[in-house]
């Protein structure tokens, strides 16, 4: 078991292009805040979660600060790449810190719950877990024209959400070795070979990433 203390780490630093014209997606606003703000409620909503470290975009650090006062966050600048930003705020973590969340802001509802959940699998020996959900859809593999390749059988698929938990030595060592391409912070853990767990996540952590999802996550919190 191990039963160090528990960080989160923010990259909020991203546009949001797809959600159109505007301010950085994590400061977009849902029912009056930022996502962002929402996000960082869910975390300070476990009990498990101690310094929480956000990486704003370049140029809002202080503005983000403002923002996110009242709930004990620290703030620094993010990078370009999303891999940028977590490895700042990693930086950023107080050295007593053992076990680190990766969260993104856009799954700003994400219940206490599944962090609680992520966290207890890291603290049952894990070395990096995520939240997960099986898959609704059918999934075809299409070739650049376009056209099916092949139906993809799903039992064994699974929709992978944030936070993602990691022993914090398996982060910095993922991060120091690199992962061109890579989508997410487990995927850099998986190309050291080290084995990744997954714990049930939640529909209402879905990401928002189109202007659709925001009227959807209004939804979620009007029912909450």
């Amino acid at each position: 078991m191990t039963v160090g203390a528990v960080g989160a780490v923010v990259p909020a630093a991203g546009r949001g292009e797809r959600l159109g014209p505007g301010p950085p997606k994590a400061l977009r606003l849902l029912a009056g805040e930022p996502l962002l703000v929402h996000a960082v409620r869910g975390l300070r909503a476990a009990p498990s979660v101690g310094p929480v470290v956000v990486a704003a975009p370049t140029g809002e650090v202080d503005a983000v600060g403002a923002l996110l006062a009242g709930l004990d966050v620290t703030v620094v600048a993010g990078g370009t790449e999303r891999q940028d930003s977590v490895a700042a705020a990693l930086a950023a973590l107080s050295p007593d810190v053992e076990l680190v969340l990766v969260h993104d802001a856009a799954r700003c509802l994400v219940p206490a719950h599944v962090v609680e959940g992520v966290v207890a699998a890291l603290r049952a020996g894990a070395y990096a877990v995520v939240p997960v959900l099986p898959l609704a859809d059918t999934i075809k593999q299409v070739d650049a024209a376009g056209a099916v390749v092949q139906t993809v059988p799903r039992a064994d698929l699974r929709a992978v959400q944030t936070p993602q938990g990691f022993a914090r030595d398996v982060l910095e060592r993922a991060h120091r070795s690199g992962a061109p391409g890579a989508t997410d912070d487990a995927s850099m853990v998986e190309a050291l070979g080290l084995p990744v767990a997954t714990v049930p996540g939640a529909e209402e952590a879905f990401k928002v990433t189109r202007p659709l999802d925001l009227l959807l996550a209004e939804a979620v919190l009007r029912g909450r």
